[in-house]
């Protein structure tokens, strides 16, 4: 038997991130529905029998008519079988998406929503999907497990097996009833209750049991959803037959978030940090997250703020790590020679340097110096 499939997850369609503008933040949107469309011609072209999106394929269950009909175009347009399981995002609580109008009158006959725990669907003879939806935000129980508990064995079948949550062996929260334990996973793997378990939450790629045929995978989020993932973009290609489990990765996501940190005590640290910025291909699709540190003159502080306006307007966002942010500003002699004032200017200017001088209000007085050397246009 061979059996061929695309594993997804956490599409999270109609997610928002707060600090992109509404230009970038359409762009990111309209990325997001792109990957779902660009996976299922993957599924096509890689021969795949069906495609299981292991949770959250919506950001809530309130997302905007539009964001439900937008994904079904691109889901009906896929002729292959795609099974959908409900995780915490878009749990199946009293008011899902899934029972909204908009998803009831125009649901493809091709996409399937895995509402009931332990029902087996057979995709071809010998092949089955079945699922471990969320029925509420707050499991009280390890799903996967009382899921199996509900699966005999299938000794000369291939059954996938899809859920959603974190697992034991990767959780920081230990004493959450509803983690996902590893060792009771494979001892059903073991016993052929099913043969690949399917898992969403994780936005990274990730081999669970780091085995070379290892059956326990997160797909990750098929495009970048935030700067701590380390392997996204991706979607996975199962493949199963008499000789095993093969997982191959397959990338299909098109927007980056990089995190980029740098210490700033001079000019030629500047042009360094310049050099590497200016280097990050495809800009508009690139969220940058910068952590500086170091101490810097007023002019360089100028020279920074000008690159960091002018970067703002060619990424898609530009913010700073709070917790790796730490940039001391210093002027120097030279600094204060550039700034010829007179009257009210100097004198201004002359309690500025007396705050700094003695450690008073210095960011405040720093901030107003600035002030003053961009209404003189310094560092230009």
């Amino acid at each position: 038997m061979t059996v061929r499939f695309l594993h997804t997850s956490d599409w999270q369609l109609g997610v928002t991130r707060h600090f992109l503008s509404p230009g970038p933040q359409d762009r990111w949107a309209a990325a997001r529905n792109e990957a779902v469309t660009a996976l299922c011609k993957l599924a096509t072209d890689e021969d795949c029998d069906f495609i299981v999106v292991a949770g959250d394929v919506f950001e809530t269950n309130h997302v905007s008519r539009a964001t439900v009909l937008t994904a079904i175009e691109a889901l009906k347009n896929c002729r292959l079988p795609i099974f959908l399981l409900p995780g915490n995002h878009d749990c199946l609580e009293p008011t899902n998406v899934y029972e909204s109008n908009a998803w009831r009158r125009h649901k493809p006959p091709n996409v399937h929503v895995l509402a009931n725990p332990g029902e087996c669907v057979e995709v071809k003879p010998g092949v089955e999907v079945v699922g471990a939806p969320w029925l509420s935000k707050r499991p009280t129980a390890d799903l996967v497990s009382e899921t199996t508990k509900l699966l005999a064995p299938l000794p000369h079948g291939f059954r996938v097996l899809v859920a959603h949550g974190a697992v034991s062996t990767l959780s920081p929260n230990p004493d959450n009833p509803a983690i996902i334990n590893v060792e009771a996973a494979q001892q059903a793997i073991r016993e052929q209750r099913l043969h690949f378990l399917a898992l969403g939450d994780r936005h990274s790629t990730t081999n669970v049991t780091g085995e070379s045929d290892g059956r326990i995978w997160y797909s990750g989020t098929p495009e970048a959803f935030d700067f701590v993932e380390t392997d996204n973009g991706n979607v996975l290609l199962i493949e199963a037959d008499d000789l095993g489990v093969r997982v191959t990765p397959k990338r299909v996501g098109t927007w980056k978030f990089v995190v980029h940190e740098e210490v700033l005590n001079s000019q030629q640290d500047l042009d360094a940090l310049a050099s590497a910025i200016e280097g990050i291909p495809d800009k508009p699709k690139t969220m940058l997250k910068l952590g500086l540190t170091g101490t810097l003159g007023m002019t360089q502080k100028m020279t920074l703020d000008h690159l960091l306006d002018r970067w703002g307007d060619v990424f898609a966002a530009v913010v700073m790590s709070t917790s790796r942010t730490e940039l001391a500003v210093v002027p120097s002699e030279a600094d204060f020679s550039e700034l010829r004032l007179s009257g009210y200017g100097a004198k201004a200017l002359e309690v500025l340097r007396g705050k700094l001088a003695a450690g008073a209000d210095r960011e405040a007085a720093g901030d107003a110096l600035a002030l003053l050397f961009r209404l003189q246009g310094g560092a230009t």
